[in-house]
């Protein structure tokens, strides 16, 4: 599931985290300001490393681009008093997190500042436990469609001063223009200073480039917002017929089980709708759609951005072929290829111990896989049939859907 920070045996701390605010090294605890004046390197963002004194000489290392490539920098570092200088918490989107997974939490002893989350929250009487914080620092917009849900409140990290109108904009298209808007640029230093508004209006004047914004969301009457429990309506996304209906879709994912920081693969992945609510309903989760027709991913590509979870992965090719070299899922949807000879065998042999496929069939032949795999392998097989109510001259009948036969499997 979720890369995590590295487990290791008990080592004495050898990297120094320094959370630092715009109030600079004057807001350090002592401790903190002694760890600093010790370092032999010091590592930070051009705006960490301004705040030293012009004469401190000490050699000093910016981020760099990727900041993958800082790894070896640190591993090279090791030995020496080395200091990381962060934005407020570490482990708030921010850097903290990644050297956890480099090198391990033995590894570091870090000294928090307040987090930009809850400075806004101080700021404006928010709750921080009920608060959603995201990220659209080098991130697309369109991961904010997820969380538009009327009575949300959104803490937002941004790149720089033009993203505050963009979310305006992105609001205000989404049917969300009355929502009040709050800009709280240099947060907790002398050039703190609050911008409000609602999204519909909002002026579009650049705000400082370190700025972060609150929102606290209302819908207009007509809007369709959209969950994120399972079971969209069909017509949110594109499709071409072929689609997993909205009934099956919602049962589908109930025994899939998403969870934090676990894997789907979606196999047949059509327009991308398992996928798509698999990552609506637990965002740290992760999705790899599989699907052998280009017009169908083109689709599934763009509900991904539309529905706001553009971090699909999706993959053009053929079962199973398309499946080598891929991380190990913790469950896998199986929606096409059902009666491919061996295909099922293969895949239960994938999933670690826990893991979880499910199959859907329409087709007979499809069935006639599905009730020979509950056979061999055990797991649950369910008849969905589904009728939905449909114009029938003056009046309404029920007009059946096709049966889906569902194999649900868990491996022990």
């Amino acid at each position: 599931m979720m890369d995590g920070a590295t487990l290791t045996t008990a080592t004495a701390p050898w990297i120094t985290i320094i959370g630092i605010g715009e109030d600079g090294l004057a807001g350090l605890g002592t401790e903190a300001r002694a760890e600093v004046a010790a370092a032999e390197l010091l590592i930070g963002g051009d705006r960490h490393l301004a705040m030293l004194p012009a004469e401190d000489r000490r050699p000093r290392l910016a981020w760099p681009s990727p900041l993958k490539d800082l790894r070896p920098a640190i591993e090279a570092a090791r030995g020496r008093r080395l200091v990381v200088l962060a934005s407020g918490d570490p482990f708030c989107w921010g850097v903290g997190t990644t050297l956890a997974r480099w090198f391990g939490a033995d590894a570091l002893n870090v000294h928090p500042a307040p987090s930009a989350a809850s400075l806004v929250c101080a700021r404006l009487g928010w709750p921080l436990p009920e608060v959603r914080i995201i990220t659209l620092h080098g991130r697309p917009l369109a991961l904010l469609d997820r969380h538009l849900q009327p009575g949300a409140r959104l803490v937002i990290y941004t790149d720089d001063g033009a993203a505050p109108a963009a979310i305006a904009a992105r609001l205000a298209e989404r049917g969300f223009g009355a929502s009040p808007m709050v800009v709280l640029e240099c947060l907790g230093g002398p050039r703190e200073a609050l911008r409000r508004g609602t999204a519909g209006d909002w002026d579009p004047r650049p705000a400082a480039d370190l700025n972060t914004v609150a929102v606290e969301l209302v819908a207009a009457p007509a809007t369709d917002w959209l969950p994120t429990l399972a079971g969209l309506d069909d017509d949110a996304f594109d499709h071409d017929g072929q689609l997993t209906k909205r009934e099956v879709r919602a049962i589908t994912l109930a025994r899939l089980m998403p969870a934090p920081g676990a894997l789907l693969w979606d196999l047949g992945a059509g327009n991308g709708s398992v996928a798509i609510e698999w990552l609506r309903a637990e965002s740290t989760a992760r999705a790899i759609g599989v699907e052998q027709r280009p017009d169908r991913l083109d689709r599934a590509r763009a509900n991904a951005r539309r529905l706001g979870v553009p971090g699909l992965k999706l993959i053009e090719g053929h079962l199973p072929e398309a499946l080598a070299g891929l991380p190990v899922p913790d469950a896998i949807f199986l929606g096409g290829a059902v009666a491919q000879a061996g295909l099922i065998d293969h895949l239960v042999t994938l999933l670690p111990p826990g893991g979880r496929l499910v199959a859907n069939a329409v087709t007979l032949s499809g069935e006639a896989a599905l009730i020979e795999a509950q056979a061999r392998h055990g797991g649950d097989l369910t008849r969905i049939q589904i009728a939905r109510a449909e114009p029938v001259g003056p009046h309404l009948g029920w007009r059946a859907a096709m049966p889906v036969t569902q194999w649900a499997w868990r491996r022990a």
